[in-house]
């Protein structure tokens, strides 16, 4: 499920380091306002046996902004989405948003003009084809693969963009961030899917069967540190709930800073 918040604004541009910095903040104001139990456990503890935190947003995205080279365009309406797997986390936001007359998005100031919960696509035939529009991260060093899900991303086939740089990047030492031209991509991602279903409890399955399209490099200041990734496009097959769920939480790591949102 996801929360989309329809805003205005009349600021003309996003500053490049609060473009999804101040999302994860919100998303928690919100629980503390309409469930702060709920908010602290997913918090301090995340949600299941691996500690995952099952909430994603988007960026702010206003279609109608002028484009300006080298800024992040806003201006009049535009919406930002708030999504999670957990119905009780989206109802939580719902009802906590309706207070609200405004967003502070990092310094920008957004009036809320309507607010609506959204249901993920049916998924019916076990099929999805999915987009994200921010960046997809991955490290290599923290979880690794399982044999099941490398032997999976064996056979998983890459779309190598000219728009996304080759190679990967270290991380101050504590591990290397995968970009999707690097041949583990793939099995991380399986990975990341399979503990996804697991912290979520739930027993179908979802299998990444090809990276479709790589766009170009980017990488976001979030945390305390700079996280590079590319968005990505992906064919998954799995059970239909299971495809649900991850559509709302979104692929790859860090969806709670922001990454890897799947575009409605």
């Amino acid at each position: 499920m996801r929360l989309r918040v329809h805003v205005v604004t009349r600021a003309s541009e996003i500053p490049w380091p609060a473009v999804l910095v101040p999302g994860r903040g919100i998303a928690y104001q919100l629980l503390a306002a309409a469930h702060p139990a709920l908010g602290q456990r997913l918090h301090e503890q995340g949600a299941g046996t691996h500690g995952m935190v099952p909430i994603g947003h988007s960026a702010p995205l206003f279609p109608k902004a002028p484009r300006q080279r080298g800024r992040y365009a806003a201006g009049g309406r535009g919406m930002v989405e708030f999504g999670s797997p957990v119905p009780e986390v989206v109802e939580a936001w719902a009802g906590a948003i309706r207070h609200r007359e405004m967003l502070d998005w990092g310094g920008v100031a957004m009036r809320i003009a309507d607010v609506e919960v959204v249901s993920p696509p049916d998924y019916v035939n076990g099929r999805a084809r999915l987009r994200t529009a921010t960046p997809v991260v991955m490290k290599r060093g923290g979880v690794a693969p399982t044999v099941e899900s490398a032997q999976r991303g064996a056979a998983v086939s890459e779309l190598v963009s000219p728009e996304a740089d080759s190679g990967s990047r270290a991380d101050a030492g504590k591990g290397v961030w995968l970009l999707p031209t690097d041949p583990e991509f793939p099995s991380y991602v399986q990975g990341n899917l399979n503990r996804k279903l697991e912290t979520l409890g739930l027993p179908g399955t979802v299998t990444l069967n090809a990276i479709t399209w790589v766009g170009a490099k980017r990488s976001f200041a979030v945390g305390g540190g700079a996280k590079p990734g590319a968005p990505i496009g992906v064919e998954l097959s799995g059970d239909p709930e299971a495809l649900q769920a991850i559509w709302s939480w979104g692929l790859g790591q860090a969806n709670s800073a922001g990454f890897g949102w799947v575009e409605a």
